[in-house]
């Protein structure tokens, strides 16, 4: 069986509870159906280098660093990973479905946001496995409804556990992207996404700064860096640092190129925000 791609089967620290308890179900069958170039692999990938350790405190957290062909980058955690991407589709199955259809344009978006993120590999991998939970949520619903959400709801406390805040928040990033995708979210799907984003414990403005990131008006730019046009000068300039350090790519970097390339774009964003009230306020 090839490498994978994109997702292997180990989800590391989540291969146990809600999450891997789906893992199973989705991946189990996928193992034993793909081959070749797009297939999937149980094993992690040859991850390489050597870690060299270290504290990085220049804007106030610490990381842990590995050196690869002379040269410091981060190394990825394929573990950790693998239960990142396979986690974002479990929670993006809830709420593509939380209006209770699933429709064309919908998963069509999602394919676009897979291949736009994550490239080429990740839109047939990614759209079996959302297939695969859909399946299985339709099944856990005929024999006990509500019993899907119940599973949501344990799996986001299991990903609290596990996951940094930093890495939470990118998970809520991607979910935000995923629901705007099509243009179009539906009270449903915030509802949802509001579910998710508590039980992940992180807050409703964090949430409101996601879904209005790309946005050009200024009441959406002090949404973006979670304050309100009421804030000072000071206060502005502080949500924004704020931001940054919360945001910043690295924080995710152990997590892949792609994750990270999505949290540049996610800070570029931020940028955007903060110069569109630099530029009204003349600052």
């Amino acid at each position: 069986m090839a490498r994978a791609k994109w997702i292997g089967g180990f989800l590391g620290l989540l291969s146990g509870g809600p999450i891997g308890a789906l893992a199973g179900f989705v991946l189990g069958a996928l193992f034993d159906t793909m081959a070749g170039d797009n297939g999937l692999e149980a094993t992690g990938y040859d991850t390489g280098g050597t870690y060299t350790g270290g504290t990085y405190t220049g804007d106030g957290y610490d990381r842990q660093r590995y050196r690869t062909g002379g040269d410091q980058s981060y190394r990825t955690d394929e573990g950790t990973r693998n239960g990142f991407l396979f986690s974002m589709l479990t929670l993006a199955s809830y709420v593509i479905r939380a209006d209770g259809k699933i429709m064309h344009s919908e998963m069509e978006a999602m394919r676009t946001f897979l291949r736009q993120n994550f490239g080429e590999a990740a839109v047939t991998q990614g759209n079996q496995i959302m297939l695969r939970l859909f399946e299985r949520q339709k099944q856990m619903e005929q024999q006990q409804p509500g019993s899907y959400r119940q599973t949501i709801i344990e799996a986001c406390q299991q990903l609290r556990m596990v996951l940094t805040e930093s890495q939470r928040l990118q998970l809520l990033s991607l979910l935000a992207m995923l629901a705007k995708a099509d243009s179009h979210v539906a009270t449903e799907e915030i509802a949802a996404l509001r579910e998710i984003t508590g039980y992940l414990g992180l807050s409703e403005a964090e949430l409101n700064s996601m879904l209005n990131l790309g946005t050009t008006t200024l009441k959406d730019a002090y949404a973006v860096l979670e304050i309100d046009e009421s804030a000072t000068d000071d206060e502005v300039r502080a949500a924004y640092k704020r931001m940054v350090v919360k945001h910043h790519p690295d924080r995710v970097a152990t997590l892949g190129e792609d994750v990270r390339a999505a949290a540049e774009k996610k800070l570029k964003e931020i940028n955007e925000a903060k110069e569109l009230i630099f530029k009204a306020r003349g600052l």
